[in-house]
């Protein structure tokens, strides 16, 4: 346990952010539940720290939002989720649970990002392409 809040002060540190025990505290829930909604993290992360406030969740994820620490993610529920993993890679959003669950596909990512390489869109700017695709996941034993 202390290796693992030594760990995560470093890389709060290396983002430029405070080790506050409410950073520690969020960090470490989004780190286990990997995509989350503030209301998942606050359930987490106060039952570790019992002063956390779930308005103090709210501005902690958004300061990690905000240096590249944790990336947004929009549901069709209209909730907000985060996500701990920023690297380059598409999600499956599962509509009937509302949760994501990482799809790591290289050659796709690339096609992607080759494609819109040398693309301009009038009037816009892009700075990111983010994969996301939905559906439903497929019970055991249900035909297609």
């Amino acid at each position: 346990m202390i290796e693992e809040a030594i760990d995560l002060k470093k890389i709060l540190r290396r983002y430029g952010l405070k080790s506050t025990p409410q950073r520690i505290a969020v960090y470490a829930a989004m780190r286990e539940l990997g995509h989350a909604s503030a209301d998942m993290v606050f359930q987490q992360a106060s039952a570790k720290l019992t002063t956390l406030t779930l308005a103090t969740v709210y501005n902690v994820l958004e300061s990690f939002v905000q240096v590249g620490l944790l990336q947004r993610r929009m549901s069709s529920n209209n909730k907000m989720y985060m996500d701990v993993n920023t690297y380059n890679h598409c999600h499956l959003y599962c509509e009937d649970t509302h949760t994501f669950r990482d799809y790591d596909d290289p050659e796709l990512m690339l096609m992607i990002h080759d494609h819109f390489r040398n693309k301009r869109i009038r009037g816009f700017d892009l700075h990111r392409i983010d994969v996301q695709l939905v559906g439903r996941n497929r019970r055991v034993g249900r035909s297609k």
